[in-house]
């Protein structure tokens, strides 16, 4: 049986066992398959280059060479809660990576920032990634990445819309 992709999945009902399942044809399939390529790429290099697992290397490159930040701006920037970045704070303070100190305007607040050692371990994350985004877009012309990029902004405008309305139909 002949099925062509189209902008829905399949463009026929049926298909065998010798297809790929109609959902993998699917845009956001494709791009979920595309992102999770580039964060288990990205995990095993910081891993390599700094010693970081995938959560110390986003509070390490969330950090970056900003002032010190909250706990809770860090997790809202990360998008975790203070909770699940704890025991990762932790690890990387123990390995001084990351101080912490009181906030002067809040004793009840603490404030984490990296070290020289942490700045060192950012410095080779962003290095990292500005050679892995040069490798992946090498083979674009400038046209094709600033059409590139405006789609993806597009899209990830809607699928911000979607998700709104998926929280609001609960």
């Amino acid at each position: 049986m002949n099925q062509t992709p189209g902008r829905g999945g399949w463009m026929t009902p049926d298909a065998d066992a010798s297809e790929p399942a109609p959902i993998t044809i699917m845009l956001s399939s494709r791009l979920m398959v595309l992102a999770n390529l580039l964060k288990r790429g990205a995990i095993l290099r910081y891993k390599r280059l700094a010693g970081l697992s995938s959560v110390e290397f986003g509070l390490v490159a969330s950090l970056g060479r900003r002032p010190p930040m909250s706990v809770a701006r860090l997790a809202e920037a990360v998008g975790q809660d203070k909770g699940q970045i704890s025991r990762a704070l932790a690890e990387l303070v123990a390995r001084k990576l990351i101080a912490k100190s009181a906030n002067p305007r809040d004793s009840r607040e603490v404030l984490v920032s990296l070290t020289e050692t942490g700045l060192a371990a950012h410095d080779a994350i962003v290095e990292g990634a500005q050679e892995r985004n040069r490798r992946l877009l090498e083979h674009l012309s400038e046209a094709e990445f600033e059409t590139l990029l405006q789609q993806v902004d597009q899209l990830t405008a809607i699928a911000a819309e979607m998700l709104e309305s998926e929280k609001n139909s609960r």
